[in-house]
């Protein structure tokens, strides 16, 4: 029964999605919000706002009828957060700093804070504050179980946020890690998982509704919605998965980050047939 309640809930993720989607991309555009794509086409940014939007009325109507309890309350702090410091990113960045260390070198060397640098700390908060709810280890476990937490969190977040650099890349990720969480938490606790899996697959429908246009050229979901991504991924693998399941993805994550700071992540594509291949998936 609970797969079929998750199974329902992506499937009225995905039909809410679709009507809203074109309303949102319209709204940006007439509001001048557009950036040139990869072929200097210009198309609006931030459309990853849907993913939020979408969330927000789903849960809200399962919360109603008795299909959700206190935890989508975290949840959608967490995604609503991220995604409004996201947005604020896409609004009023720049790029004259880029990756974590760009802006933190900014905002410690130069005294100058950047929006990512923002984002950033902001990210760090909301991690923090989502991690208390997991209610992990006692005394001075519990401390270490929070940073490890809020570590996952936050670098999920700026982990989806690296991804999103050629249509359709940060959710084919998404995409993957999230089968991955969900296999290896049903295994972890599989009488605890199924709420928060169907919180990730709220979001998992409202993205498979939202994929054609990325996967076209014609949005940008933007940090507003690479952001909701990460911090969906992060915030189902803190309350789903084992501790050697938490360790070893923050390891993941961590290895990931530094990999990026030093290479560009394209280029490392481009030259892996295998990594080429689904990096073109549906893309023109």
């Amino acid at each position: 029964m609970a797969w079929v309640y998750i199974a329902g809930l992506m499937a009225v993720s995905f039909a809410v999605t679709r009507p809203m989607l074109p309303q949102i991309m319209g709204m940006l555009t007439e509001a001048g919000f557009v950036k040139p794509n990869y072929r200097k086409e210009e198309i609006p940014l931030g459309v990853g706002m849907v993913f939020f939007f979408s969330a927000v009325l789903v849960l809200t109507g399962a919360a109603v009828v008795g299909w959700a309890n206190r935890g989508v309350y975290a949840f959608l702090f967490a995604v609503g957060g991220m995604c409004f410091f996201g947005l604020i990113d896409d609004v009023f960045g720049t790029r004259h700093a880029t990756g974590l260390k760009g802006h933190f070198k900014k905002l410690l060397l130069e005294k100058e804070l950047t929006t990512g640098a923002l984002k950033a700390l902001a990210g760090g908060v909301i991690a923090i504050l989502v991690s208390l709810q997991a209610g992990d280890g006692t005394g001075f476990d519990r401390w270490i179980f929070l940073l490890l937490n809020s570590l996952i969190i936050a670098f999920s977040a700026n982990a989806v946020n690296l991804l999103d650099l050629r249509p359709g890349r940060a959710a084919k990720g998404f995409l993957l890690i999230g089968v991955f969480i969900t296999v290896a938490g049903y295994f972890c606790s599989p009488e605890l998982s199924g709420e928060y899996i169907a919180y990730l697959a709220v979001i998992a429908g409202s993205l498979l509704a939202y994929l054609p246009a990325d996967l076209k050229a014609r949005a940008m979901m933007g940090d507003t919605g690479s952001n909701v991504l990460g911090a969906a991924l992060g915030f189902t693998a803190v309350f789903i998965l084992s501790i050697p399941f938490k360790a070893g993805f923050l390891l993941l994550l961590l290895g990931f980050h530094l990999l990026t700071e030093k290479y560009s992540l394209t280029k490392i594509i481009e030259k892996n047939k295998v990594l080429t291949y689904i990096d073109m998936m549906g893309r023109r």
